[in-house]
């Protein structure tokens, strides 16, 4: 698909409230499991995922998310969905006019910050993913969009379940 439709796809996605289309974990060993609902905490991020396993990980980097249309679109089969690592994908705008840093975001139960660290491709999400993609997040326009995903740190408790409201909530105070 080329560029322009990609960033049009993503873009169309909504901006106030959106919905949690998948929840994925990452495990030691490169592997993923997709979740049908997740408890989401301060200390731990996303219950199960391997941040919550590394006693030095970064906490600006607790909870990563990921448009769900874009990832849809450069997937292809479902079952590659996962391979991009992000625990949230949401049917949510993820443009950094739309959700700047300090935006809280209430994901079921569960309240996020985003944070501002950057979220940029990598070896692995062209390997799984392709160049062209790869260099699409990467892009000026792709940073802006957030085409790569955001990381969150969780501000409340809460479960999180596929299907449930992803809602901006304004910024921080």
């Amino acid at each position: 698909m080329e560029s322009r439709r990609l960033l049009e796809l993503a873009g169309g996605s909504p901006k106030g409230e959106g919905r949690l289309e998948r929840i994925v974990v990452r495990l030691p060993g490169g592997k993923r499991r997709a979740l049908s609902e997740a408890e989401l905490s301060a200390e731990r991020g996303v219950a199960g995922d391997r941040w919550s396993l590394d006693p030095g990980a970064d906490p600006a980097k607790q909870v990563s998310l990921i448009n769900a249309r874009f990832l849809a679109a450069i997937s292809g089969a479902s079952g590659r969905q996962d391979l991009s690592g992000d625990n949230l994908v949401v049917d949510l705008d993820l443009h950094e006019a739309n959700l700047p840093r300090g935006t809280r975001l209430r994901i079921g139960q569960a309240l996020l910050e985003v944070t501002a660290h950057p979220h940029t491709g990598c070896s692995r999400f062209e390997r799984f993913y392709g160049k062209p993609a790869n260099e699409l997040v990467k892009s000026p326009a792709g940073m802006a969009q957030r085409l790569r995903g955001l990381y969150a740190r969780v501000i409340e408790a809460g479960t999180a379940r596929v299907g449930d409201r992803a809602r901006k909530e304004g910024a921080a105070p």
